[in-house]
């Protein structure tokens, strides 16, 4: 599903993404379910974040893009050779320190992202600075003579060590994103660098190639850089073959110590900004591997597990007649948006749960394929949505008629009481 054009490249909220999704889903259900299985995740992933922001303090923004460069930071602390500096009163004698460094402007971001890239044309430039909502990021369009491409650079703050850090660098399963090439590495000083080779469209309708890469630290700074085939994200044409850095100048850049000390100009409370919001009160939604487990403790005795994700929550099952794709989104804290993804449509049984099944068509552009789901909200705000594919992936043709499961076990499985255990 295309999602809404925003000026701000590395802006696409997940309230805009959801209610997109919900007003284009409608009373019939008929459009992109896949979309609205994967709004409810990034929901949870998004709660997560803002609780971790009310914590640390930290910008909460999920940075999606990233490049790097020498930057000389005015007040960071040292000359750009890596000798400290001090700063120096009317006195004579040093300054106090500051807990921050001085603001970093986008023009500045601007000039190390131009200034670390090969030599070309660069054009439609746009940038926020450190001490701006919701977070710096530098966006241009470079074109080396071989056609203009989009390129960006955004850094934020996470949670060392947190599910959040671990999800920005590890390679997503190719059952639910196919990619042409992803690998993680972990550097010398305990960072963690992921260098991913894919499509702007999952399902490949159109050829727009996205390719990035994400470092998180052990201190929590996040540098991302991403580059398209394109001058846009979406909405123009596919420009050259390829984006115009390798993996080996992705990796370059994006671990250029430069970019850390521009994370730790980032302030608690961004000039104009908002203080960050309190923490809400729901429970963490549960792991992905726990999810799987329980998912397989529910499955009838006929069908075998051949595959099985671990950062999401899908099994892909054989009953001799071809590969189901099953995936299961476990979420709490879903009753404000209960009109919407459930409607006048939905069953309520005598507990007060709410019960609705879909069936339809998968992702958009993959013939044959057909989804169907058992999606569930109970009384506390549990939200469990079971669906399930007659195809081995999301992306790929079908292998069967219909899927593995049928409507009846899609619901039992979604209702059971083992879902609550989780949390």
């Amino acid at each position: 599903m295309p999602t809404p054009h925003h000026d701000d490249p590395f802006d696409d909220p997940f309230e805009d993404r959801l209610g997109a999704a919900l007003r284009q889903t409608g009373d019939t259900f008929d459009t992109d379910r896949p979309a609205l299985i994967a709004a409810g995740q990034a929901r949870g992933r998004r709660l997560r974040l803002r609780r971790r922001a009310a914590v640390f303090g930290g910008v909460a923004s999920i940075a999606l893009v990233g490049v790097t460069g020498a930057l000389v930071l005015p007040g960071n602390g040292t000359d750009g050779s890596g000798t400290s500096q001090q700063s120096v009163g009317r006195n004579g004698s040093p300054a106090p320190a500051s807990s921050t460094p001085a603001p970093v402007s986008g023009d500045e971001l601007l000039k190390t992202l131009k200034k670390y890239l090969p030599d070309g044309e660069f054009s439609a430039e746009s940038a926020r600075g450190t001490n701006e909502l919701p977070g710096p990021y530098a966006h241009l369009v470079y074109d080396d003579g071989k056609g203009p491409a989009a390129i960006g650079v955004s850094l934020s703050r996470v949670e060392p060590g947190s599910d959040q850090a671990r999800e920005t660098t590890t390679c997503p399963d190719k059952a639910v994103v196919p990619y042409d090439s992803c690998r993680t590495t972990r550097l010398g000083d305990g960072s963690l660098l992921m260098i991913f080779q894919g499509y702007e469209y999952p399902d490949r309708r159109v050829d727009t190639k996205h390719w990035h890469a994400e470092l998180v630290t052990p201190e929590g700074q996040q540098v991302s850089v991403s580059e398209w085939n394109s001058a846009a994200e979406k909405d123009k044409p596919v420009s050259r073959d390829e984006p115009p850095l390798s993996p080996a100048q992705l990796k370059k850049v994006v671990t250029a110590p430069e970019w850390r000390a521009v994370v730790d100009a980032i302030p608690e409370s961004p000039k104009g900004g908002k203080p960050a919001p309190e923490a809400p009160t729901l429970p963490e939604p549960p792991k992905g591997a726990d999810i799987v487990t329980t998912l397989t403790e529910l499955l009838p005795d006929d069908v075998e597990v051949v595959d099985k994700g671990s950062s999401y929550s899908y099994v892909v099952l054989d009953d001799g007649t071809g590969r189901s794709l099953v995936q299961v989104d476990v979420q709490p804290g879903m009753s404000d948006i209960e009109a919407e993804l459930f409607g006048s449509e939905a069953e309520t049984l005598e507990d007060g749960t709410k019960v609705v099944t879909r069936e339809g068509s998968g992702d958009k552009g993959v013939d044959g394929v057909v989804m169907w789901t058992a999606d569930t909200l109970r009384k506390d705000g549990l939200r469990v949505a079971v669906s399930a594919f007659n195809a081995a992936d999301q992306h790929s043709a079908a292998t069967r008629e219909t899927p593995a499961l049928t409507m009846e076990q899609l619901r039992e499985i979604a209702l059971s009481p083992k879902w609550a255990d989780l949390l």
